[in-house]
């Protein structure tokens, strides 16, 4: 008699990353938590200061051009033009750096790992695409054109908002949160790239490419030169980057692309296989600062601004569906497609939650991923343009969508966080002084 084969075992998803992975993901976690708050500083200056009786100096200066005199160029752009075209190119260049690194050395490169961010990401963005086109499929026209706008969700004021309310929360949950936002801004990429494209210009997406493989050689090439002398960045990165972006801008594919192009473009792994941090990580330690502490506020407080116009421009926020679309999309639809898709996984993969995880605490941390505020502000610009009154009712839905979905977050998380940070003290407690926990000498 032959004896039925074992059932393999179930596998476990959302666990704790490998140990290198979670001090550095933490590293990320510590410095986006500074960048969220100065970015909330800066979009609640803006508004603050649209609405006041000087607003019209708030648009005079975002809408003042300047433009930098080059041959065969058009660089003839706003002062908001320039912060999100331009200054927003850095944010990418992270992202790209961010992306490379998790498919190279990260813990996506392991496909039982990368499954459930990737999935979960997908889910974010269907769900709340299908939401926004369900409020506006009736009326058609342009206001489909923004259907990817409640897509994203923000890693700065996401990560910020999780510091405040869920410090003491499973490692594994903070993890997800920020491993599933990379996968989103990857699929934003792709978004931007292939659907917010207007009039190719195929020239100028030939030319970019120069510049691109140049900076690729050299960055491969001289990594330990750009690793070890800061300037050498600076003189020769910077400027084919530079050159790179403004090839693209001119070539209709939005410029911030070429930041993650760039980014992708920098070696990871050290090629004398050496101890130490490889290019990638420490071009990442230069410039997050100045992402999260100038690029990114910048972009904020210039697309930020929104005049409400009293109660009877509240009013005609409140009739038109882009408006709702948005909202429920990332109040709503953020955490039906990022929970449904996850509870799908572990069904037909045979998983189980990680036991530090809890469906509710899931929950929590997938409302704070309704948070989408800087590439959902890009992609309502690119979805409307700065004329459209859609596109101010866009920004009045996307900063009421975000704050809801922090308040929300907040009011779910706070109970569980003060549950595990009474967990984690009556862990460390040594009420007989002999050097070990309390719970360790338990019988």
């Amino acid at each position: 008699m032959t004896t039925p084969d074992p059932k393999p075992p179930r596998s476990t998803i959302l666990g704790r990353g490998s140990y290198g992975e979670t001090l550095r993901i933490g590293e990320i976690l510590r410095k986006e938590t500074i960048g969220g708050l100065i970015l909330i500083v800066a979009a609640a200056v803006a508004i603050i200061w649209a609405n006041s009786p000087w607003g019209h100096a708030y648009f005079a200066l975002r809408d003042f051009h300047l433009a930098v005199p080059l041959p065969g160029l058009h660089l003839d752009l706003s002062v908001g033009h320039w912060a999100s075209d331009g200054l927003l190119a850095v944010f990418f260049f992270l992202t790209g750096l961010e992306l490379k690194k998790e498919f190279v050395i990260g813990d996506l490169k392991d496909f039982s790992r990368a499954i459930v961010p990737v999935t979960a990401a997908f889910g974010g963005v269907l769900v709340p695409a299908l939401i926004y086109v369900a409020f506006n499929i009736s009326i058609g026209g342009s206001t489909l054109h923004g259907w990817a706008i409640p897509t994203a969700t923000d890693i700065a004021f996401a990560v910020a908002v999780l510091a405040v309310i869920g410090s003491s929360l499973p490692a594994p949950l903070r993890l997800f949160l920020l491993t599933l936002a990379v996968v989103d801004d990857l699929i934003a990429i792709v978004i931007i790239a292939f659907v917010y494209t207007d009039h190719l210009q195929p020239v100028y997406l030939g030319l970019f490419l120069i510049p691109l493989l140049v900076f690729f050689f050299v960055a491969q090439r001289f990594q330990r030169l750009f690793a070890t002398r800061r300037w050498a960045a600076w003189v020769v990165l910077l400027p084919l980057g530079l050159i790179a972006w403004a090839l693209l801008h001119e070539s209709g594919v939005h410029a911030t692309i070429a930041g993650v192009l760039l980014g992708f473009a920098v070696p990871v792994l050290r090629r004398d296989h050496g101890d130490g941090t490889g290019l990638s990580e420490r071009l990442e330690h230069r410039f997050r600062p100045l992402s999260s502490g100038i690029c990114v506020p910048v972009f904020a407080f210039f697309s930020a601004g929104v005049a409400l116009g009293g109660a009877e421009g509240i009013g005609k926020a409140l009739t038109d569906p882009v408006v709702w679309g948005i909202v429920v999309g990332l109040v709503l639809g953020k955490p039906i497609g990022i929970m449904g898709s996850t509870y799908l996984l572990t069904r037909t993969r045979h998983a189980n939650l990680d036991p530090l995880v809890r469906w509710g605490d899931l929950l929590g941390v997938t409302l704070v991923a309704g948070i989408g505020f800087t590439v959902s502000l890009l992609v309502s610009e690119l979805s409307f343009g700065l004329e459209s009154p859609h596109y101010e009712h866009a920004k009045v839905a996307i900063l009421t969508g975000s704050l809801l979905a922090a308040i929300l977050g907040a009011i779910w998380l706070a109970p569980r966080n003060r549950y595990y940070r009474q967990l984690a003290e009556e862990e460390r407690r040594d009420d007989d002084g002999d050097g070990i926990p309390d719970v360790y000498e338990q019988d």
